[in-house]
């Protein structure tokens, strides 16, 4: 019988069964397709060896400043940093204490630093950092006047700190002179958190077409600062009304049942319900005036500082992750997190001072945004999602789209005289995201897709509804590529190039299977122009598992690639939280790493794994669907291979790759084992599926194969400096008989 040319069809396909795709391939890792043919995946190596930032990175922005210095910024759950060669933290600052007395209490012995604040209601997590301190106790004034994560909250104007590994305080007492402390703005959370069970949430999700909302009271008995204590059961409001007669709200993080209710108070009141905990809740005291503490119904929940509209995938109620936006304005920099406040940054490589309220400089600029972007020769800052101009309680839209001045970001007050304007959407209840396109910016709602165009004086800017009825994953799951936006949507994945269109994946199927729904906004999409390819990372349903068993947050770790020019697809495992494919670099980024270890990769940089000090080879495969001898009514006998394998860009003299061909009988059994063979061999065959070495000039393997179906594969590991490409194989294959 003629050799067996194996030539499978490029992509993978998971859609139907495995015999089904016969001359397909069905299962891959590390893998990307060339030309039809699959290879393994380029590799990695640290873009800055030894320096890490601190928290899981959200957002990543290349660009180049006047002066040529090429400027990477970096958002993280826990800060934003500039990178110029080395990480310069430009986190904003919240609020600013002057002339604390004395108000570090130490412990002989104990790390634990307990500090005095009656001016600002801390948040844990939060940092802050002290200047001007005097050292006593053992501690030194270089000691004090640094920067701490805030550990614990003891009440509304005492918290604690923790001391460096090595520093001991030797005495006990209270001391540190006049000190100033400066706060940074709250962190947020490295993964969103549900509280699931019944009554933590209405099914499916939260509804967001029926917010009601109200503004914290003052409780009698609240110190100052704080507007409602742990304790109380009667909850404060302006106005019940709306709301139910009993039910459920909830105010920042902490979900409360109520059972009555008058014109202006919950009573009856459960606090900390559905795994939330009882805290204060007060007004954050920052620059201007303090924005109020809002109470949402539990049919509409998101706290006062997490803006974002989680709609389905988890019965419960959701806490956000911090997500960053950000966008450069000529050199200068606009960041946000993601429901936050726009802050500046104002270009200066020789200080990297911190970012700033762009509200401290601009005209009524938006008090909270979901989204912040500068559109591109027209230069106007857009805010998607925000606050109304001339509205005093900054009430949050999230459908409302509003622009600066053009050229000027600190202008927000529309006027005759200027551009500045708004416009609410109505399709949808919340904006997802927006990307720049060929003269047009695309605005993602949760349930539409607008395209928005500058028009000029005196409209300014024109809004086109292009496609009703459909979704978006995530704040960051859209991307535009070659004049093309590709997003994933809940339930499969679109393309818009002019018009709306269904994208057809041969992976739907498995894909939306093993998606973490609870963790969707984590999911971040990418490209990389070099392969011609777009990459989205999510988080899968083993992980979330496995992290809980852990006691740890679940992170991405998996990925799926649509490849573009040949309309294919294939996919894997790789944790990654951010990308960015820059032309500003030789390589694209990759943001890696939990809160401890984050940091920036280069990819396609190599073969390896160069993550750490010390190169790793990294596993990778493809498997075949199976296949057979005509309609699969013979058995097979299989006693040679010929390979067809190159290892081009390998560094290793020796570069080798395995091969796997494994037999069965019938779809439903596994794999039979290879034949015993009772001759001895230098194969060494035993009763078990065997692995075929292949070296660069293999030329021949003998193998020892029978079975009604087999599947090829073909991978390597283990070895360092490794690349390779596979051709088209051959097998010698005779028939077998019947059974």
């Amino acid at each position: 019988m003629p050799l067996q040319k194996l030539q499978f069809r490029p992509g993978v396909n998971r859609e139907g069964t495995n015999y089904s795709n016969e001359g397909g391939w069905y299962s891959c890792d590390k893998v990307r397709f060339r030309s039809g043919f699959p290879e393994k995946l380029g590799g990695w190596a640290r873009a800055f060896p030894g320096q890490f930032y601190k928290g899981v990175c959200r957002a990543l922005i290349n660009w180049v400043d006047l002066a040529g210095n090429n400027l990477i910024g970096v958002g993280t759950h826990l800060k934003y940093y500039i990178n110029r060669s080395q990480y310069y933290d430009i986190t904003p600052i919240i609020h600013t204490s002057a002339g604390l007395s004395n108000p570090f209490t130490t412990t002989s012995g104990v790390q634990v630093v307990t500090v005095t604040d009656a001016g600002y209601a801390t948040s844990a997590g939060q940092f802050v950092t002290f200047s001007g301190a005097t050292g006593f106790n053992g501690l030194s004034a270089a000691q004090l006047n640094t920067e701490f994560q805030i550990t614990k909250v003891v009440s509304s104007t005492v918290y604690e700190i923790t001391l460096p590994t090595g520093v001991t305080p030797t005495g006990s007492g209270t001391g540190g002179g006049t000190v100033g402390a400066a706060y940074q703005i709250p962190i947020g959370l490295p993964a969103e958190t549900t509280g699931n069970g019944f009554g933590a949430g209405v099914w499916n999700g939260v509804n967001i077409a029926t917010t009601y909302r109200a503004t914290l009271a003052y409780t009698s008995g609240a110190t100052p600062w704080i507007l409602l204590n742990p304790t109380s059961t009667t909850i404060n409001v302006d106005s019940t009304t709306a709301f139910p007669s009993a039910g459920t709200i909830i105010i920042d993080a902490e979900v409360i049942t109520y059972t009555g209710k008058t014109s202006t108070s919950f009573t009856g009141c459960t606090r900390g319900t559905n795994g939330s905990t009882a805290v204060n809740h007060a007004y954050r005291p920052a620059v201007g005036t303090p924005a109020p503490v809002i109470v949402y119904s539990v049919l509409g929940y998101l706290g006062t500082t997490q803006w974002g509209y989680p709609t389905s995938g988890a019965v419960g109620v959701a806490e956000q992750l911090r997500l960053w936006t950000n966008d450069n304005y000529g050199q200068n920099l606009l960041i946000s997190p993601r429901g936050g406040e726009i802050y500046y940054w104002i270009n200066n490589t020789s200080t990297f001072a911190r970012a700033v309220p762009l509200r401290t400089t601009a005209d009524d600029a938006p008090r909270y945004t979901n989204q912040v972007l500068v559109s591109d020769v027209s230069r106007f800052v857009i805010a998607m999602g925000a606050t109304s101009y001339g509205d005093s309680t900054y009430t949050f839209d999230p459908m409302l789209v509003r622009w600066s001045n053009q050229e000027d970001p600190n202008v927000w007050i529309p006027d005759i005289t200027n551009q500045a304007g708004e416009q609410r959407l109505t399709n949808g209840s919340y904006i997802m995201q927006a990307k720049r396109n060929r003269q047009e910016i695309l605005i993602w709602t949760d349930s539409a897709l607008y395209s928005m165009q500058y028009l000029g004086p005196p409209y300014v800017w024109g809004f086109n509804l292009m496609m009703d009825n459909i979704s978006i994953m995530s704040p960051n799951s859209a991307i535009v590529v070659n004049n093309v936006a590709y997003w994933m949507g809940t339930d499969k994945f679109y393309s818009y190039s002019g018009v709306v269109s269904t994208l057809p994946c041969s992976l739907r199927q498995y894909i939306y299977d093993d998606i973490s729904f609870d963790q969707r906004y984590q999911i971040v999409s990418g490209s990389n122009e070099g392969f011609n390819e777009v990459w989205w990372y999510y988080v899968s349903n083993d992980e979330v598992q496995a992290a809980s068993q852990a006691g740890r947050i679940p992170v991405v770790d998996r990925y799926v690639i649509y490849n573009h020019l040949e309309r294919i697809w294939y996919y894997g495992n790789l944790s990654r939280t951010y990308w960015l494919d820059s032309p500003l670099q030789q390589w694209p980024l990759a943001a890696v790493g939990d809160e401890f270890t984050g940091q920036i990769l280069y990819h396609e940089n190599g073969v390896d794994d160069n993550s750490t000090a010390s190169p790793q080879p990294f596993d990778c495969f493809i498997s075949s669907s199976d296949f057979d001898i005509g309609d699969g009514h013979n058995f097979g006998y299989v006693w040679r291979i010929i390979p067809d394998i190159n290892f081009s860009g390998s560094n290793n003299g020796y570069p080798t790759a395995y091969f796997q061909v494994s037999p069965r009988n019938f779809p439903g059994t596994g794999f039979t084992k290879s034949v015993v063979d009772p001759i001895n061999s230098t194969q060494q065959y035993s009763n078990a599926i065997k692995t075929y070495e292949v070296q660069k000039f293999t030329e021949q393997l003998y193998t020892r194969l029978r079975g009604r179906e087999l599947t090829f594969k073909v991978g390597s590991g283990g070895q360092l400096g490794v690349n390779w490409q596979l051709g088209s194989p051959r097998l010698d294959i005779k028939p077998d008989g019947r059974r």
